[in-house]
């Protein structure tokens, strides 16, 4: 049982949070999270690139010249692709690269990922993270009352529009509701601010169906 401390607003301990790591993840996969951070990177690939081939360009498909007897090398038409303006050989065309590792191992892989940032003392719970209304600068000093120097995502019980806004424009810093965690949301920051309310709920639902 690890116990993580509970800090509030201005960087004060005020308790302290009950973690099994055993529970969540005895052991770490190095590949499972490989192949996990890999299946998600890859999902984000637009695949989107695209150049023409010899059939899609324009111009005639008529033999340029004769061919033997004119003195030049012998020639196709237009759209070849060693010529100007002709098509590329080996064009390009848009591809979807996403697929999917089992849901099992995908939690799996969250768990781990999250366990790890825990053990590595990489993780900060905080009690509460909500505002009235959107404050950037009151957003900014929690993260400096808490001592967060490099990326860091915040991670809170649910969608809330106030914080979202008040954080969306300081360096390094990206929220998520717990809901949309997974393996390489985890793992890309350096740290993790994580509320009470998130972690608790992230705990109770052996996380993570995405």
């Amino acid at each position: 049982m690890t116990n993580l401390p509970i800090y509030d607003k201005t960087g004060a301990q005020v308790g302290e949070y009950p973690i099994d790591l055993e529970a969540m993840a005895p052991k770490v996969s190095k590949q499972l999270l490989h192949d996990a951070v890999v299946m998600y990177q890859a999902n984000l690939r637009q695949g989107s690139a695209k150049t023409k081939s010899r059939a899609e360009v324009s111009g005639s498909r008529k033999k340029m010249y004769r061919q033997k007897g004119t003195g030049n090398a012998r020639a196709g038409h237009k759209r070849s692709g060693v010529r100007r303006g002709g098509g590329h050989i080996f064009a390009k065309a848009p591809k979807d690269w996403s697929y999917r590792l089992p849901r099992k191992a995908l939690q799996t892989a969250t768990r781990m990922a999250m366990a790890e940032k825990v053990r590595n003392d990489l993780v900060k719970i905080i009690d509460a993270f909500e505002f009235e209304a959107p404050k950037t600068k009151d957003a900014a000093a929690i993260f400096a009352n808490l001592k967060f120097d490099r990326t860091v995502l915040l991670v809170v019980g649910e969608y809330d529009k106030n914080v979202y806004l008040s954080v969306r424009n300081i360096p390094l810093v990206q929220v998520l509701p717990v809901s949309d965690l997974n393996a390489y949301e985890i793992l890309r920051p350096k740290r993790l601010l994580v509320t009470k309310s998130a972690m608790t709920k992230f705990i109770d639902s052996r996380v993570a169906s995405k």
